[in-house]
């Protein structure tokens, strides 16, 4: 079965999908009563986005290490722990060799995971190294939305 070309441009389609599924599961992240099928969506639009991003282009490690923290957020707000630990472990090594401020994320994302799954010493861990991370952003605003992501983890 030979692949047809799509009757748009590929390239243009990723850009505008990677960017647009991104800011809707971020909607859908913010609203405080989801119901199960948004909860379903936000779901798919992360894992939308995070394709995407891996068809373009122009990608770069730091596209996929967000996306992969976006997702593995989402896990964390299903309560699905270990798929939150596994795509928090795949934006950690996309982060590597990174600015501070993508580690830092990612061992944020390893941290919330462990905070759902109830493993309080790892993400006790992980939270630590997440603040050292975060001292050595060098963007004041990036810091302080890193820092207040982990004021979260308790």
């Amino acid at each position: 079965m030979t692949e047809q070309q799509p009757p748009f441009e590929l390239q243009p389609a990723h850009k505008y999908f990677s960017a647009n599924c991104f800011n809707k599961t971020w909607d859908l992240i913010d609203k405080p009563n989801r119901t199960p099928d948004e909860e379903l969506a936000m779901l798919h639009t992360s894992m939308a986005s995070l394709w995407h991003w891996s068809q373009r282009e122009d990608v770069k490690p730091q596209n996929l290490s967000v996306g992969h923290w976006q997702v593995s957020r989402v896990y964390a707000l299903l309560g699905q722990a270990e798929n939150a630990l596994r795509y928090g472990a795949l934006s950690l090594r996309l982060a590597e060799g990174l600015e501070p401020f993508y580690t830092g994320f990612a061992y944020e994302a390893l941290a919330r995971a462990e905070m759902v799954g109830g493993n309080k010493e790892k993400m006790n861990e992980y939270l630590e190294k997440a603040r050292a991370w975060a001292e050595q952003v060098d963007d004041e605003e990036d810091k302080q939305v890193l820092m207040g992501d982990l004021g979260t983890i308790k």
